[in-house]
C-alpha cells in the first residue's frame, strides 16, 4: 500500500511538473548561491546574492524535514516547489533534480542545486549558462554561480563555508562574502536573501521556518542582510521574553529582553519591555532611568504604560504607574 501511495504521489508530481514547465517564463536571474545543511542541528538553508531585484523570491526554496532548492541562471521557479514535492515524496536530491532536468525543454540554461533532509546534494550547471559559471558540491553543501567576474567565485565560496565558524546562517553568509571578494556578479549587486528551515517538521510551518530574510533592492545587500540577521536574532530574544512573561517567569523575561537590548540598543520597544520586567520584579528604581530615556524620545510609551495594568502585563499599583509617568515632566 505504501508503495502504491508513493507511485501515485510521484505520478501526480510528474503531471504538475509537465504543466508547470510548459507555462514557465524564464527570467535572467544570474547569481551566486549556496544550499547547505548543518549536520549537528539538521537545519537546512539557502543564501543568495544577485544583481537582480528581489532575488530571494525566485531563487530560494525550502521546507522543514524535506530539503532546500536554489534555482537560478535563466531561472525556472517551478524547480523550487516541484523539487520539494519530489523530495517530500521520497526522492533523493539527485533523483529529484534529474527528474526535473529531464522534463525541462531547456536544461542547458538552468543552474540548480538541491539538498535533501538526509544531506544528499545535487547540482546542475547548464552548458549555456553565461560564463563564468560553475558549481562545487561537498559534504552537506553546494555552491553555484553564473555570470561571474571570475571563475574563482564558487571555489572561494566552498572554501569559506568549510572554514567558517558560527551557525548555519553565519557560515552561508561567509560563503556569500567570499564570492563578493572574488569578484561576484559581473554586473554588480542589488539584492540578497537567506532562508533557514528546521531539519525536522513539527507540523507548524510558522515555527519551522527559522530565518527568512530578504533585501530586495539595496546598494550593499550583503551588509544589509547582516544587519537584518542581527535584528532577527535580537527579536528572537524578544519573542522568548514574551513567552516568559506569559509563563510569569520574570527572571527569564528580564534576561531575554536584556540580551535583545544589547544587540539592538537603539530600539525603544526593547528598552520598554526590559523596564516593564524590572517593575514586575519590584525593581522600580532601576526601571526609572530607562523609562525616562524612552519617554524623552517618544511619549506614546507613557500613554501605553497604564493600559498594561488592565491586561496583567504590568504589576504595579496606580501610584507607581503615576510616578513613572511623571518622568514625562522632568
Amino acid at each position: 500500500m505504501n508503495g502504491l501511495i508513493l507511485r501515485l504521489a510521484v505520478n501526480s508530481v510528474a503531471f504538475l511538473l509537465t504543466a508547470a514547465l510548459l507555462q514557465a517564463q524564464d527570467r535572467p536571474v544570474h547569481t551566486y548561491s549556496i544550499v547547505a545543511r548543518d549536520p549537528a542541528t539538521g537545519q537546512m538553508g539557502v543564501a543568495v546574492q544577485s544583481h537582480w531585484f528581489s532575488v530571494g523570491s525566485l531563487v530560494a526554496w525550502g521546507e522543514a524535514g524535506v530539503g532546500v532548492v536554489a534555482t537560478q541562471s535563466f531561472v525556472d521557479p517551478s524547480y523550487g516547489p516541484l523539487g520539494l514535492q519530489l523530495m517530500r515524496a521520497g526522492r533523493t536530491a539527485s533523483r529529484a533534480l534529474e527528474g526535473l532536468r529531464r522534463a525541462d525543454n531547456h536544461p542547458e540554461v538552468r543552474q540548480v542545486a538541491m539538498l535533501d533532509a538526509n544531506g544528499n546534494v545535487a547540482a546542475h550547471t547548464g552548458a549555456k549558462c553565461i560564463p563564468m559559471a560553475g558549481h562545487e558540491t561537498g559534504k552537506n553543501f553546494s555552491v553555484q554561480a553564473n555570470l561571474m567576474l571570475s571563475e574563482q567565485v564558487w571555489p572561494r565560496m566552498a572554501e569559506a563555508f568549510r572554514n567558517a565558524d558560527g551557525d548555519l546562517a553565519d557560515r552561508m553568509l561567509a560563503a556569500l562574502e567570499a564570492a563578493e571578494a572574488a569578484g561576484g556578479d559581473i554586473r554588480g549587486k542589488q539584492s540578497a536573501a537567506i532562508l533557514v528551515v528546521a531539519g525536522k517538521s513539527t507540523g507548524q510551518p510558522w515555527n519551522d521556518r527559522l530565518i527568512d530574510l530578504r533585501v530586495d533592492d539595496h546598494t550593499d545587500p550583503l551588509v544589509e542582510l547582516h544587519r537584518l540577521l542581527t535584528v532577527h536574532r535580537a527579536y528572537e530574544h524578544m519573542n522568548r521574553g514574551d513567552l516568559a512573561i506569559e509563563d510569569n517567569d520574570q527572571e527569564k523575561a528580564l534576561a531575554e529582553y536584556g540580551a535583545a537590548e544589547r544587540m539592538f540598543p537603539d530600539n525603544l520597544e526593547m528598552k520598554f519591555w526590559h523596564a516593564v520586567s524590572l517593575v514586575n520584579m519590584g525593581r522600580v528604581e532601576e526601571s526609572l532611568p530607562m523609562f525616562r530615556a524612552i519617554f524623552s524620545v517618544d511619549k506614546n510609551w507613557a500613554t501605553l504604560l497604564p493600559r498594561l495594568v488592565d491586561v496583567d502585563l504590568l504589576e504595579a499599583d496606580p501610584q507607581t504607574v503615576e510616578r513613572i509617568q511623571q518622568l514625562l515632566n522632568q
